[in-house]
């Protein structure tokens, strides 16, 4: 048995009515992440995961080197060279046409391992919960596995903590918990998040322009890959334009393959378009450039699953906080329960671990004593579209641009037969700023036309 597929002891369950300092909802990267790092601030913490490690959870399994930082600092980066992984040292982008270019990651980056990886989400979640919960529980708080959040309690106009029960259907108690800040984590369908938006404020969590469907498999044998160290690949296809058919190796031997679609497009698909399932059998059986790379290869038994995304990208219509409310008073929410999944690439880890981090900056646990005021939920939402807001509303530029089937096929065939340009866009990739030239009409003009 391997070490991530054995059970995590977190100790004894609180007793009823205890109080903290911070809930946090949620055990994934972003909930862990906002636990140990409130926890390293002082603060006595409840983490709470409605799942039973070892558990899985549905991903590309991407970890951008944006990550590598937090993951480091929290004691987790040692860990995951220490398992099976795969080392991302470029990306494929593929166009409809079946033009390619390889766009290689900033090799200084790589030679500090910083890069990236690429690893199973078993693995990765497993290892960050388990020294997450470790540092809160070193600071004299508790975790909780497999509770499961009935009602986030709400009392004058704050979020004051949760009530709920461990161990499913079949407990009996109902277990209530009080905090000054209540922190949601709980993914794209979050309970806190749910709170903030729609019961505080009356505003809608969900918008299905800023929703994506996923789908994934694991699959052996897939041609193309050696070794743990690589490329992960990106491919636009024509034919369920606009989305994308993504290989991401996860270890030697095995790779994460899946699909996207905004679900605004999905809906407007007919056939067996509307099915992420039977686009992605389609491009593995009959997609003349994807069909000979599976023809050897072999699916993973019970790894075909779905899951959403809900993106960053900057919403229309007056919302006074962007991409949409993510703090109330008594609350904060990080990761994909903030909506913070980049709209281009789909990646959510790393903007989840910023996130989880600058939520202790915001959160002083004696000056916030009586409650994590308005004005501080303010503050957090603030700063947080501001550092994260340009690179979004980009990638959500890219995702629009990537529509144009002409204008991929065009960018993506020149950017192979350019080593300029494929130069270009490594730099584009290592600093944000630069990467707005994509979409800039003079830079069209002059790398496309004139180069």
């Amino acid at each position: 048995m391997e070490a991530w597929e054995q059970a995590i002891d977190t100790g004894t369950v609180p007793e009823n009515d205890s109080v903290f300092d911070v809930i946090v909802v949620g055990g994934g990267p972003a909930g862990s992440a906002a636990a140990a790092y409130n926890a390293m601030n002082g603060c006595k913490v409840l983490l709470i995961e409605k799942g039973v490690w070892p558990r899985d959870k549905i991903c590309g399994d991407a970890v951008g080197g944006k990550s590598l930082s937090h993951v480091k600092e929290l004691g987790v980066k040692g860990m995951i060279e220490g398992t099976p992984h795969f080392t991302v040292d470029s990306i494929i982008f593929g166009s409809g046409r079946g033009n390619t270019v390889r766009v290689m990651l900033p090799q200084e980056e790589f030679e500090k391992k910083e890069a990236g990886y690429s690893l199973p989400r078993l693995q990765f979640d497993y290892m960050m919960f388990k020294r997450c919960s470790e540092i809160v529980i070193e600071n004299g708080g508790s975790a909780i596995q497999g509770f499961t959040v009935k009602d986030v309690r709400v009392e004058e106009g704050r979020v004051v903590g949760v009530s709920g029960k461990v161990g499913g259907k079949g407990a009996s108690e109902e277990l209530n918990f009080s905090a000054p800040l209540t922190i949601g984590a709980g993914g794209y369908n979050c309970p806190v998040a749910k709170t903030v938006t729609e019961v505080m404020h009356n505003e809608p969590m969900r918008d299905d322009e800023h929703y994506c469907g996923g789908f994934r498999e694991y699959w052996e044998g897939v041609s193309g890959f050696n070794g743990s160290q690589g490329p992960i690949e990106i491919h636009f296809i024509d034919e369920f334009n606009p989305g994308y058919f993504w290989l991401f190796p996860v270890k030697e031997g095995v790779v994460n393959v899946g699909v996207g679609m905004v679900f605004a497009e999905q809906r407007k698909q007919k056939g067996d378009k509307k099915s992420l399932k039977k686009m992605q059998e389609w491009v593995i059986n009959k997609h003349p450039m994807f069909k000979k790379r599976f023809e050897k290869a072999k699916l993973v038994k019970g790894s075909s699953k779905g899951w959403q995304l809900p993106f960053g990208s900057p919403r229309k219509g007056g919302q006074p906080y962007q991409p949409r409310r993510s703090a109330t008073a008594g609350a904060m929410c990080v990761g994909d329960s903030a909506s913070l999944v980049d709209p281009f690439t789909g990646e959510g880890i790393g903007n989840a671990l910023l996130s989880a981090k600058m939520s202790s900056k915001h959160f002083d646990k004696d000056a916030h004593a009586d409650g994590f005021p308005e004005e501080a939920a303010d503050g957090y939402m603030r700063e947080l579209w501001s550092t994260l807001g340009p690179e979004l509303t980009n990638s959500f530029k890219l995702q629009r641009w990537a529509k144009k089937k002409w204008l991929m096929n065009w960018v993506i065939g020149k950017a192979g037969r350019s080593e300029e340009l494929a130069d270009m866009m490594t730099g584009m990739i290592a600093d944000k700023e630069a990467s707005t030239q994509l979409w800039s009409k003079w830079f069209l003009f002059k790398t496309l036309i004139l180069s």
